[in-house]
């Protein structure tokens, strides 16, 4: 008895704590999503292990050439039968210790380098943060607007469904006819299919946000829109002020300009290359050499008659000409983009403004107006599916025309690099 009791208690127990999961949902407002992405995003920490890479070969080129350390000694003397002797009377070996010296700045020139690329690796994570913020954002605003739209097809239905009740009720009675019952039936059939069409999308959108975020699968979000902040009047933003803020905050531009000097410093170090390097050289040889226990000092040097490095300074020469046409690339494609969603943010503005915050409300109660009218046989069924379709269809515009609205200011402040709207 007490074993089916305690069986009964971890049953409870399960079931319990999974109605719990069941029913824990995540609400995320767009600042909280930001602050899921920044810390869990699995790009961004990717990323970031590249600006640590870059960092690590600082250090190495900072770093002097090891000194070679040569020695050759007697392997075996047949006078006396034995195996390296090193002894004066017997054995024989030369020592060798040489340093390797890089001329013409080779070692400064290459510490730049790799710091410039520490530059670039950061620049690139900026942009990334950029555009995967961007990604956030759209993603975002997809889900919530989608969202809403599920919920606008769920009263529908919810609302038919309860006049598909009492008219099969007064189709049983005779007081309708057969062909209105099956009309409403089609519609429910309408809707219900159009829903899950959104929930589909609505299940895509959230799997995108969830990736940015670093949320589990499992994960049941509820997005909520946050209240809207101190927005600038879109009158106040000129093109040229946009594209000039651009230019100055946008991380790829500034990651084309720092490739450039990257392209710069190499041509510098490739015709560095040109200049021979030195190697000083101390050796001591016991007496295979005039004198005996010969001490010399050496120097090596290559003669530069063919090989000037004559290809990499031509690659790095290309190098720059290519860098720079990149610039001019993106400068081009920044004044485009900004041009082009200054127009799509303005328009949209300007489309939003016009309508009337009250037109919704007004259009809600002449619903309900129009079902008390419906209901007391004021209007006909075709009357009453005609005007309900057409709130439905006002509701999902209106729910489209913001979801437009947030997503053209979230991709006007990706295109300059700033956060204009928050």
């Amino acid at each position: 008895m007490r074993q089916i009791c305690f069986l009964l208690l971890i049953f409870l127990a399960l079931q319990s704590g999974k109605g719990l999961a069941q029913t824990d949902t995540l609400r995320l407002d767009i600042k909280q999503a930001e602050y899921l992405f920044r810390k869990q995003n699995y790009d961004l920490l990717a990323e970031n292990f590249q600006i640590d890479q870059a960092r690590a070969d600082i250090i190495t080129a900072r770093l002097w050439d090891n000194p070679e350390l040569e020695h050759e000694n007697l392997f075996y003397n047949h006078e006396t039968k034995k195996f390296l002797q090193t002894s004066y009377e017997y054995g024989q070996f030369a020592s060798s210790v040489s340093q390797l010296f890089k001329l013409a700045g080779k070692r400064n020139k290459n510490i730049k380098m790799a710091q410039f690329g520490v530059k670039m690796a950061e620049f690139a994570y900026f942009d990334l943060i950029r555009t995967l913020s961007f990604e956030l954002h759209h993603t975002f605003y997809n889900a919530y607007f989608t969202q809403q739209s599920v919920r606008i097809y769920q009263q529908q239905i919810e609302a038919t469904s309860q006049l598909l009740t009492a008219y099969e009720v007064q189709m049983k009675m005779g007081n309708v006819a057969l062909k209105d019952v099956i009309r409403i039936k089609s519609l429910i059939l309408n809707l219900k299919s159009e829903l899950t069409s959104v929930l589909n999308e609505l299940e895509d959108n959230q799997r995108d946000l969830r990736l940015i975020c670093g949320l589990t699968p499992s994960a049941a979000i509820e997005l909520q829109l946050s209240a809207p902040g101190n927005d600038i009047s879109i009158s106040s933003l000129h093109y040229q002020s946009l594209v000039d803020s651009a230019r100055v905050n946008r991380s790829d531009l500034k990651l084309a300009k720092t490739d450039l000097e990257f392209q710069k410093m190499n041509l510098k170090l490739q015709k560095a290359m040109a200049i021979p390097d030195v190697e000083l050289s101390l050796s001591y040889d016991l007496k295979g050499n005039y004198p005996e226990k010969y001490t010399g000092l050496g120097i090596k040097i290559p003669l530069p008659l063919f090989n000037r490095n004559q290809g990499e300074i031509k690659k790095a020469m290309t190098g720059i000409d290519a860098s720079e046409n990149n610039i001019r690339k993106q400068e081009s494609i920044l004044e485009n983009e900004v041009f082009n969603v200054y127009k799509t943010v303005f328009r949209n503005e300007k489309l939003c403004n016009e309508i009337d915050p009250s037109f919704s409300t007004d259009f809600d109660k002449l619903i309900s107006a129009l079902i008390k009218n419906f209901k007391a046989r004021n209007i006909s069924l075709i009357e009453f599916l005609d005007l309900f379709d057409s709130y439905k269809e006002n509701s999902l515009q209106l729910n489209k025309l913001q979801q437009n609205r947030m997503n053209a200011r979230a991709e006007l402040n990706f295109v300059t690099g700033t956060t204009i709207f928050r």
